[in-house]
């Protein structure tokens, strides 16, 4: 039997995904059980939502999961917004919803500890998406790629104002170089009048685009609002200018801004 953890705030889509999740592999034949934090604890009659109330909820989910031995895969979605309780759990798979900033209780807002082990990050509130994705990863018993940072990697450094297809397109001749790229977005909304973005709407954009195919393959990073890059002696990298066709180098973010009705 195989523990999957599915964890975060409240209202991030656990639940959803978890019995989207549990549909993808029952048909396949898989015998999976689920457990429901909300359903546990009315069970129990127990509401403590103290930091020793949160350490027994769970040991009693991983208690109750235990009772799985003869199931392929048990699924539980509960928050456990502490390291502690992540670590009592002890599951195979975790699979972290980073789909909000803040939930419905300020409490568990501030107890929330964002993981920093997990098998899979979800950045949006797409369960089909994203429980077909888990599911080809469960099947194979393949773990997310992890960005490795002494590996060889591509830069690649830009406004993306918006990200469209042409980056789309870069991104991919990039990564296809070395199996990892590390985006790096300039800092500069209002800039020349122009660059309406904020950092946060760049990052969504380029999230959206990528993940869940590339999760783990790339990072990104905010820098200053750079406009030139020298270098002197060889520094053991190349800068290097891709070439597409013209339906590729036709896209236009200014074009896409003008046509968005904005500047």
């Amino acid at each position: 039997m195989q523990r999957i953890l599915i964890m975060g705030l409240p209202g991030s889509g656990k639940t959803t995904l978890a019995q989207a999740l549990k549909k993808q592999l029952e048909s396949v034949g898989k015998v999976v059980g689920w457990l429901n934090a909300d359903k546990v604890r009315e069970e129990y009659n127990d509401w403590d939502f103290s930091e020793a109330g949160r350490i027994r909820q769970a040991k009693r989910m991983r208690e109750i999961a235990d009772r799985f031995q003869h199931y392929d895969y048990v699924i539980a979605d509960f928050v456990a917004p502490l390291v502690e309780m992540r670590n009592i759990y002890k599951a195979d798979w975790v699979i972290w919803m980073d789909t909000i900033r803040e939930g419905r209780y300020a409490d568990t807002n501030k107890a929330f500890t964002e993981p920093t082990i997990y098998d899979f990050r979800v950045n949006e509130q797409h369960a089909s998406k994203w429980s077909m994705f888990i599911f080809d990863h469960l099947i194979d018993n393949r773990r997310r790629p992890s960005f490795n940072w002494q590996k060889e990697t591509v830069q690649m450094l830009g406004r993306w104002q918006p990200w469209h297809e042409g980056h789309r397109a870069l991104f991919e001749r990039a990564i296809a170089k070395t199996g990892q790229v590390v985006i790096q977005i300039r800092d500069c909304q209002g800039w020349q009048n122009s660059n309406p973005f904020e950092i946060a709407k760049v990052e969504a954009f380029i999230r959206r685009d990528l993940d869940p195919l590339y999760q783990g393959q790339y990072i990104i990073q905010v820098v200053p609002n750079i406009v030139n890059i020298t270098y002197g002696r060889d520094v053991g990298y190349k800068i290097e200018q891709e070439t597409f066709d013209k339906s590729v180098t036709d896209i236009s973010a200014t074009k896409i801004r003008k046509d968005l009705g904005i500047e």
